[in-house]
């Protein structure tokens, strides 16, 4: 959507999967088909930047037997220094491994066949600017005349022959007047950005490479706005001319800690906003495109718990707003002349428990993406009617996706619906006609042996927790299925229910997929988000309890056949209740999981620490919170008993979640596993399989369509394994 938020949660603009599309049609937003970057398991970084992000973009099986003898060392940390640690866990994998070789190689080929065959047909957007159609393949970017039909493009940018090899392309934006093109590029395993600026003309020429960049937008033809990172945050705001007078000014800084700061061009271009997000409040600046060179204007001074975005049409700030109550989003209005929250008028609250995914202004309309018990709705709001229309979508549709729509007036909004287990479709939905079009469905063949049930599980407090299940409609004994559960439930983010190749591939082999939106996450709004977080982290762990145990009561597999997927916070609830509640699962895979939770927000020198006190608390400062986390971390909760097998891939330079706690969690784990055993001996020697992958390349939100198709693999490999499927 056009919010600020937007580009925080998702990088890039233009893709089918997770990355926003931003406002403009000059707002051009690439992913490269040459390495097409995926997260798989992995859905969310530990934080997404910010959580006030509205609206997307504005992120037990019992034990494995081992055989009667089988030696597994465990180390202490107290024993060994890291570096120690690390390259004994290296050794490790590296045995283990060569067991997963022969599976994985037959899964990789799976998940590549799929992916061919529902993926690739999906041509690289086209972007019409002016009188030119800009579009990215394979790592160039390229540009058309709008009405020349004998295929003429010429390339304006290469990530190869420009000497940027290993970069993928994050985002462009095209300058009014298309003499200047500024592109992100992102490297691989690396966090930071660099801004590409290319003059256009017969041959383009780099004019400059600005490095640490997360947003930038153009004010004017010359003028370009950008946000420097620094250890993951983002304070300052610069502007630079390229005039024949070329200077660079800090005209922002963020002097708080927990604020993340981007920059964002409303859709009409008149406005730039300077953006300034903490987990639970906003802060919104204005610059007038048409006087770059004046001091930025406060729309709102920042009030705790309000969280606000900005729009602009017809001389009116429409904002996106948790202002008032209920503590929902709601659109509102005010004249650009008083900007202050007192003179906010209503134009659409949502309903209660309603999640609004993402929202589009257009000349005449607002479109709102909601979802409701499960369902997706697309309510368009006419503002010179001053009336509002609500869509069903396709029940089977979980996920969507927004399409870049630059053209202010446009009659038509396209965006893109999926689930876990079916391919993005394209929709339109035209405002002359007023209805929902299916666009060229003949491409995307139909997934037909899949079930979706939307179910309410009862947790600890009464509060109805929803469920999405997949399974195949050919299936029999459900009960006998293997059942992976997957959650997150941190940060107001949703659980990740767009297209993966290598969930339809379960689906096909007869397993049960369940995605259990617990408090915390973001799908029944924002109240469910705060019912989740900090003092409220525990109703998070109960209702997965409660979704976990209602499956297997209504026969979606059993225990011992079950498995339980989390990635980076996520690793938080499934930690903690492999601690409390071990025999509901067989075995778990985590991806960089957050799982020394006390340890980590006692260290403020982390990059991430200070700002993340608004999701977990403030151990330092309060005693009470100290206790409360210590409840639940689950480094903190092991003990010996009964664990199922875990399966872990961390990354050696991930700056969210430190490898050191990652280690520090194995080992203990491991070493209550053996003090388990070695008390049980007599019931037999079941040992759980504790295994973890680090990974030199990766990083926490990007890796390479190869690595991730290597990490996906292994992980169904060990799955399948631990579960003798």
């Amino acid at each position: 959507m056009c919010w600020t938020a937007k580009s925080l949660v998702r990088g890039l603009s233009f893709s089918v999967k997770y990355y926003p599309r931003n406002n403009h049609l000059q707002a051009l937003c690439l992913c490269s088909k040459t390495k097409p970057y995926k997260c798989h398991i992995l859905d969310w970084s530990r934080s997404p930047y910010n959580s006030t992000v509205p609206p997307r973009r504005i992120l037990a099986w019992r034990l494995f037997s081992c055989k009667e003898g089988t030696k597994i060392t465990s180390i202490t940390t107290s024993e060994v220094s890291c570096k120690d640690l690390l390259k004994s866990e290296q050794e490790n994998w590296n045995k283990i491994s060569r067991s997963y070789k022969t599976v994985t190689k037959r899964i990789k080929e799976k998940i590549e066949e799929l992916h061919n065959k529902y993926t690739l047909h999906l041509e690289s957007p086209r972007i019409r600017f002016g009188g030119n159609i800009y579009f990215e393949e394979n790592g160039y970017i390229f540009c058309s005349k709008a009405d020349d039909d004998k295929g003429n493009v010429h390339i304006l940018f290469s990530t190869e022959d420009m000497g940027f090899s290993g970069a993928y392309i994050k985002r462009i934006r095209i300058s009014p007047d298309e003499r200047y093109l500024a592109i992100g590029l992102k490297s691989e395993n690396s966090e930071e950005a660099s801004c590409v600026i290319m003059k256009l003309g017969d041959v383009p020429i780099v004019e400059e490479v600005i490095p640490n960049v997360f947003s930038f937008e153009w004010a004017t033809n010359d003028v370009l706005y950008y946000t420097s990172q620094k250890n993951l945050k983002c304070q300052n705001v610069f502007m630079t001319t390229f005039t024949t007078e070329k200077y660079t000014k800090l005209v922002y800084t963020e002097q708080d800690a927990r604020f993340f700061v981007d920059i964002y061009c409303t859709k009409d271009r008149r406005f730039l906003t300077i953006n300034s997000n903490s987990k639970t409040t906003s802060e919104v600046w204005l610059i007038d495109c048409r006087h770059p060179f004046k001091l930025p204007v406060l729309v709102q001074a920042r009030t705790k718990g309000v969280i606000y975005h900005v729009e602009h049409r017809n001389n009116e700030l429409y904002i996106l707003t948790s202002y008032g109550e209920p503590a929902e989003y709601k659109l509102m209005k005010t004249s650009v002349a008083s900007t202050g929250m007192a003179n906010w008028k209503l134009v659409y609250a949502l309903e209660e428990k309603t999640k609004l995914i993402d929202l589009e202004m257009f000349r005449d309309h607002c479109i709102m993406f909601l979802q409701k018990t499960g369902y997706l709705y697309l309510n368009v709001i006419a503002f010179v009617s001053h009336s509002v229309q609500s869509i069903q979508l396709p029940t089977w549709a979980c996920a969507f996706e927004l399409e870049s729509h630059p053209e202010h007036a446009s009659s038509t909004c396209y965006f893109q619906l999926s689930s876990p287990v079916h391919p993005p479709r394209r929709f339109a939905y035209s405002f002359k006609e007023n209805n929902l079009i299916e666009q060229a469905a003949e491409e995307v063949p139909i997934i037909m042996n899949c079930h979706t049930t939307r179910l309410l599980a009862k947790s600890k407090d009464e509060t109805l927790v929803p469920i999405t299940v997949f399974h195949n409609m050919n299936s029999k004994e459900l009960r006998r299925k293997p059942l992976l559960v997957h959650v997150y439930g941190a940060y107001g983010i949703d659980l990740n229910m767009s297209f993966k190749e290598e969930k339809l591939m379960l689906i096909e082999e007869g397993w049960i997929l369940a995605y259990c939106h617990v408090r915390g996450g973001g799908e029944l709004g924002l109240r469910w988000h705060k019912d989740g977080c900090q003092h409220n982290k525990l109703k998070g762990l109960y209702d997965l309890k409660a979704c976990i145990m209602l499956l297997h009561e209504l026969g979606f597999s059993q225990p011992k056949y079950t498995a339980l997927t989390a990635a980076s916070a996520g690793g938080v609830l499934a930690g903690a209740i492999c601690n409390s509640d071990p025999e509901l699962i067989r075995a778990m895979v985590l991806q960089a999981p957050f799982v020394d939770v006390l340890n980590t927000m006692m260290k403020t020198h982390l990059p991430l620490s200070i700002e993340e006190q608004e999701e977990w608390g403030n151990p330092l400062a309060d005693e009470k919170c100290m206790k409360y986390i210590k409840n639940y971390c689950p480094y903190h909760n092991i003990k010996p008993q009964c664990y199922p097998s875990v399966f872990i891939t961390a990354y050696l330079n991930d700056q969210r979640v430190p490898l050191t706690g990652i280690l520090r969690y194995v080992q203990k784990l491991r070493k209550a596993t053996l003090d388990h055993a070695s008390r049980t001996r007599k019931k037999g020697n079941w040992i759980p399989n504790i295994i973890l992958d680090i990974q030199a390349g990766g990083s926490h939100c990007d890796s390479s369509w190869e690595d991730s198709l290597n990490e996906v693999a292994r992980h169904v490999a060990f799955l399948k394994k631990e579960l003798q499927v």
